[in-house]
Parts: C-alpha cells; sequence; structure tokens
C-alpha cells in the first residue's frame, strides 16, 4: 500500500507540474497580449495627435495596413488563447475529479486499513486470552500429572506393603 501511495504521490507531482506549466504559459500570454494592446493604444495616441488631415490620412492607412496583420495575427492569438484556456479548463477538471478519485481511494483505503488493524488487534487479543488459558490447562494438568505420580508412587508402595504382609501371612 506504501508503494501505491508513494506511486500516486509521485503522479499527483507529474500532474501539479504539468498544471503548473500550463498556468505559466497562459500568463506568459496574457503578458503578451497586454503588451500588443498597449503597442496598439500608443500607436493609436500617435495617431490622434498628428495635425495635418492629409499625413494622418496617409498615417492611417499605412498603419491600417500594419494594423491588418496585427489584427489577424491577435485574432489568432485570441483564438490560440482560447484553446489554451480550453485545455486549461480541461487538464484542471481533469486533475480535480483525478483528485477527487484519489481522495475516495486513498478514503477507502485507510478505512480498509482500519478495518484490518481492528481484526488484528482483535486476533492479538484472541491469541493472548488463549496463550493464558494454555497456560493455565498445562498448569493444571501439571499438577494433576503430579498428583498422579503421587498416587502412583503410594498405590506401589500399599501395594509392596500388602504383597509384603501377604507373604509375612
Amino acid at each position: 500500500m506504501e508503494a501505491g501511495f508513494s506511486e500516486m504521490k509521485n503522479e499527483l507531482q507529474s500532474r501539479d507540474a504539468l498544471w503548473r506549466g500550463i498556468q505559466l504559459e497562459c500568463q506568459q500570454l496574457h503578458t503578451e497580449l497586454l503588451k500588443i494592446r498597449q503597442h496598439k493604444d500608443m500607436q493609436e495616441i500617435q495617431i490622434k495627435h498628428q495635425s495635418p488631415c492629409v499625413q494622418l490620412t496617409e498615417q492611417l492607412e499605412n498603419k491600417n495596413d500594419e494594423f491588418l496583420a496585427p489584427a489577424e495575427s491577435q485574432e489568432s492569438q485570441r483564438e490560440k488563447q482560447n484553446k489554451i484556456r480550453d485545455h486549461l479548463y480541461q487538464e484542471e477538471q481533469s486533475h480535480c475529479s483525478e483528485q477527487e478519485r484519489m481522495r475516495t481511494e486513498i478514503s477507502d483505503l485507510t478505512e480498509e486499513l482500519h478495518q484490518k488493524e481492528i481484526t488484528i488487534a482483535t486476533i492479538m487479543e484472541k491469541a493472548s486470552l488463549l496463550e493464558r488459558q494454555l497456560k493455565m490447562e498445562l498448569e493444571i494438568k501439571d499438577k494433576l500429572l503430579a498428583k498422579q505420580q503421587l498416587l502412583d508412587f503410594r498405590y506401589k508402595a500399599v501395594k509392596c506393603e500388602n504383597t509384603h504382609l501377604k507373604e509375612m501371612m
């Protein structure tokens, strides 16, 4: 059971490490997204502060072309982020259900171990009681044997005396 527990512990640790890796990756993507948003906001502020309309229009057209690629990139980033979020959620659910299953299994094993400990304690108590009874019976038998030997000795002595008296008569 200890090997099973250590195996479960190792599996939980590896899953926890995987979970932390996914969380770290998600944080990195979030940080990257914030940087992209800040860059976009700065570019919008720069565009607003330029004075001539023609220059602004040209720059807007240039920036629009530049933003289309990042916007598409942002959209793909969002899709990737959503996929990662979904994957992360699934992993989290899997991890939670696995933890719950392991808790239940550990609880069952603990209950089983407790029952076995109770059974062992009961058996040990019965064995101790039987041992005491056996010792008492052996002591009684030893006493009875000693009495029997004493009675046999007395019987032989009386028999010898009877034989001797018969011979004398």
